[in-house]
């Protein structure tokens, strides 16, 4: 009787613990387009290179170990801050993508070697997207590169957004991003996938470009390596 008792007491104990924080699950993706980018940055010394997502201690650490001088600029978060909501004429809520532009990528001309563009273009406001690929071309160097990920249809319109941090030369982390709440004027979910752009749309985005070269992935994504 004294060992039921025990184990009785032993569940009862277990039972009252509050159990620890999940914590959530690093996904790896291997990257054609990293790779392709990668064999740049082996070759040559001192590229300026642009990372259009937040802080990432894993990219820094790899590209400055190679010589590499990195910028960041979370242009993500910068399109949703909800002062740039304003109302158009007709009374609708828009974009000041005027204002946005004049806040957001403020860089002389012809500096990047490389921009890392990520998913951008699918989760931000559609009426930035070709302004903001167009400054992107002009703080581009000629004959630069720049990798974004677009999703296929198969994706679905509840497409997690994630945040990519290089880990090896052909491998990246993936981490959800999270967004505390957003007071926007529309109530508009902030992270949800925006648009799928087909093969057309994505050519005529980086018209300007020189030349586009597509990597079709497993995971619904297609990765994009454009040349200025």
């Amino acid at each position: 009787m004294a060992l039921v008792s025990e184990n009785v007491m032993k569940l009862f104990r277990g039972s009252g613990q509050s159990s620890a924080p999940v914590v959530p699950q690093k996904l790896n993706r291997r990257s054609s387009g990293m790779a392709e980018i990668s064999r740049l940055l082996n070759s040559q010394e001192a590229l300026c290179v642009l990372d259009l997502g937040s802080t990432s201690a894993s990219n820094i650490q790899f590209l400055t170990e190679k010589g590499h001088k990195n910028y960041s600029e979370d242009l993500l978060r910068a399109s949703l801050d909800p002062t740039l909501r304003v109302k158009d004429e007709a009374g609708n809520w828009a974009t000041d993508g005027k204002r946005f532009l004049d806040e957001n990528l403020t860089y002389g001309n012809a500096l990047f070697d490389i921009v890392l563009c990520w998913n951008l273009p699918d989760y931000m406001e559609e009426s930035l997207v070709k302004p903001a690929v167009d400054r992107l071309w002009s703080v581009m160097k000629p004959g630069g590169l720049l990798l974004a990920f677009f999703h296929t249809r198969d994706a679905g319109p509840d497409a997690p957004c994630y945040r990519f941090h290089i880990t090896a030369t052909d491998m990246l982390e993936m981490q959800e991003i999270k967004l505390p709440a957003v007071n926007r004027k529309d109530d508009k979910n902030s992270l949800r996938l925006q648009r799928v752009f087909n093969n057309r749309h994505i050519e005529n985005l980086f018209r300007d470009f020189a030349s586009i070269k597509f990597f079709l992935a497993r995971d619904n994504i297609r990765e994009v390596l454009v040349v200025r």
